[in-house]
């Protein structure tokens, strides 16, 4: 191994080491609701590799912490490298529940995030046949960001088969109408309603979440409760969404808001920047 290579090794044991010491925010009680427990999610965000994001995969683990998140989907733009790594650095050091995802980009306009596969979805001009790939690796499907630009993409075959679509997106605060369009999308199939950030590193990380009744914090439990619909989503002004059997127990969960800004304390930001360094470092010596 050539001395440039063992540096870029040294950098990423060192942002593993920081990110694992970092000042970690308290355990958060577990809450229990309609005999089910009630977790907060982030089912779309993007890393540092080959995404567009500004974390690195562990970085966006030590975020979510922060952001008071249980589980988070890595969905890197047609790859799972940064999913595969975030899962990882969370299954050996802890943390929120990560999902491996992908956001499917597709010919005709559509945006697909997947979550809980196994490989990067590599079927892009149909969205009938992305989902279908999804659900052959046992994930869900989610429409990212369904304001009605992107709607000619999505034809009734998709809407068949979709798991749940985002009601609640930053785009909803800077779009005039946001929120009625993805209201409106939502509308066109049974579907469970989403929250998620699309978390590219500015912003807040929850910003949108979406809350969860599992039967656990597992994987496979998540999963099933998107699958089933088991979801409560907080949009523009406070408006509650989801299954109608849950909404009563709206108002239990709005003190569980995001952070105004992320807390990453200074080991936090040496995970960071001495992360992306060793990868660059990897990648192009």
């Amino acid at each position: 191994m050539t001395s440039s290579r063992v540096v870029a090794v040294a950098l990423l044991v060192v942002a593993v080491v920081a990110g694992t010491a970092a000042d970690r925010p308290p355990d958060r009680p577990t809450l229990i609701l309609g005999g089910y427990r009630v977790l907060a999610a982030d089912f779309h965000t993007h890393s540092s590799i080959w995404s567009d994001g500004t974390l690195t995969p562990w970085g966006l683990v030590l975020e979510a912490d922060h952001q008071g998140l249980d589980a988070i989907a890595i969905t890197g733009h047609d790859q799972t490298i940064g999913a595969h790594i975030g899962h990882w650095y969370q299954r050996t050091f802890g943390g929120p529940t990560v999902l491996v995802g992908d956001e499917v980009l597709g010919d005709h306009g559509f945006h697909i995030t997947a979550a809980g596969i196994t490989d990067t979805v590599r079927y892009r001009r149909s969205g009938g046949t992305a989902v279908d790939d999804i659900h052959r690796q046992g994930g869900i499907a989610i429409v990212a960001h369904p304001f009605s630009d992107f709607w000619p993409g999505y034809d009734s075959r998709v809407l068949r088969g979709l798991d749940g679509a985002e009601i609640c997106h930053p785009g909803i605060y800077a779009i005039e109408n946001g929120q009625r369009e993805l209201e409106q999308f939502a509308a066109r199939a049974p579907v469970a309603a989403i929250g998620s950030s699309d978390f590219h590193g500015l912003g807040v990380m929850g910003l949108c979440r979406t809350y969860v009744f599992a039967a656990d914090n597992t994987e496979q439990a998540i999963l099933e409760a998107v699958r089933a619909h088991r979801t409560v989503v907080f949009g523009e002004g406070g408006r509650a969404y989801g299954d109608p059997a849950l909404l009563p127990f709206a108002d239990r969960l709005r003190d569980r808001a995001p952070a105004s800004d992320s807390r990453g304390g200074p080991l936090d930001w040496v995970s960071r920047i001495t992360g992306i360094a060793g990868l660059a470092g990897l990648l192009f010596l």
